[in-house]
């Protein structure tokens, strides 16, 4: 029986961007209602964990001391042009009220999470309040302040684990990304949508790592339109051989939910069976996984892909999305592009790998 642990507190709660802002951080509390609502957070196996603040020290592993400090400062009101540069007070990026308070134990909630799969009390940990994938040492980017899932890999690698970060969210894990780009016992592999298309602009398939890196950073960028069936013809392409030959002995896998049609963010045309069929692969290799909310700004699609994933991940059965209906020319146009992403990737990285 796996263990899976939902972690959560109501303290994250109490913190809001600006109402204007796309994210919502009411998604976590909703999943929650919902999962508890279906007496899916006990007994089986399953439980809660209370998330506990990540430590300035852990914080530092990827973030410098000066940006933390800037950070701190501004969620008391007080930002100068020097904090700015660092994305601070952005629109993406705004300055809110707990700010600090809120990024620290979202942050810890992961790290909680990475920590029960390194002690073994768990086999399956879930931050839906994680998952802030584009922050950088020393800037804040894309709603994202303190990146929790390149520090989870961070504490899972220098536990001596192999781990394999899949981000699924619909744009590119950039953060991640080039925190492990000249290392070799984290493998990146980001399905996002065409970066000519969307936020961050980075992504493509020549981006593969340097160094000892090279071939462990695998970037998948998918065309506008993309459907149900040819994002899983890429990703059992690709991914599945990856993971394979790479041999993870974790998986951090970011799930963001804005790939799914409807997304007022993104141009991705998914139903929830792409990540329920990408959940069972993933358990189909039998190691621990670490998962994160991420990205997601239609709230009622966000919260049943979290739920319908959770239900998954403990072991159950989820209730398949209907499919929907994809035009002769999108089918074409989409089908051409993956098509060749696919010979790019494999041309680009596989060699690496012995594939």
């Amino acid at each position: 029986m796996k263990k899976a642990v939902f972690i959560y507190s109501e303290e994250l709660e109490e913190y809001r961007y600006p109402p204007e802002h796309p994210f919502n951080t009411i998604r976590a509390r909703k999943t929650r209602k919902i999962l508890n609502s279906m007496g899916l957070l006990s007994g089986s196996g399953r439980s809660e964990a209370a998330p506990v603040p990540a430590e300035r020290v852990v914080l530092k592993k990827f973030h410098s001391a000066r940006y933390l400090h800037a950070l701190q400062t501004a969620s008391k009101g007080k930002w100068d042009s020097e904090a700015l540069n660092m994305g601070l007070g952005t629109q993406d990026c705004p300055v809110f009220e707990g700010l600090y308070d809120y990024a620290v134990l979202a942050a810890g909630a992961t790290l909680t999470a990475a920590n029960l799969i390194l002690s073994n009390s768990a086999d399956v940990a879930f931050n839906p309040s994680g998952g802030f994938h584009h922050a950088g040492p020393e800037r804040a980017s894309g709603f994202c302040y303190i990146n929790d899932v390149a520090l989870a890999c961070m504490i899972l690698a220098e536990a001596g684990k192999r781990v394999l970060y899949l981000d699924v969210d619909v744009h590119h894990g950039d953060g991640v990304a080039y925190a492990f780009y000249d290392r070799c016992d984290v493998m990146t592999i980001s399905f996002h949508e065409n970066p000519r298309a969307l936020f961050p602009g980075t992504g493509f398939e020549d981006e593969i790592g340097s160094g000892e890196g090279a071939g462990y950073c695998v970037n998948v960028p998918l065309p506008i339109g993309t459907y149900d069936q040819a994002y899983m013809k890429a990703f059992e392409t690709i991914a599945l051989p990856l993971i394979t030959a790479f041999n993870p002995d974790v998986f951090v896998f970011e799930l963001g939910a804005d790939a799914l049609a409807g997304d007022p963010l993104a141009h991705l045309y998914l139903t929830n069976n792409v990540y329920a069929d990408i959940i069972n692969h993933l358990l189909s290799f039998s190691k621990p996984i670490l998962v994160t909310g991420g990205g997601g700004y239609n709230v009622d699609n966000t919260v049943r892909a979290w739920a319908v994933a959770w239900s998954i991940l403990c072991g159950g059965e989820a209730e398949r999305d209907r499919e929907l209906t994809v035009s002769a020319q999108q089918r074409d146009t989409v089908t051409r592009a993956i098509k060749a992403t696919i010979e790019a990737v494999k041309a680009n990285v596989f060699h690496f790998h012995s594939i």
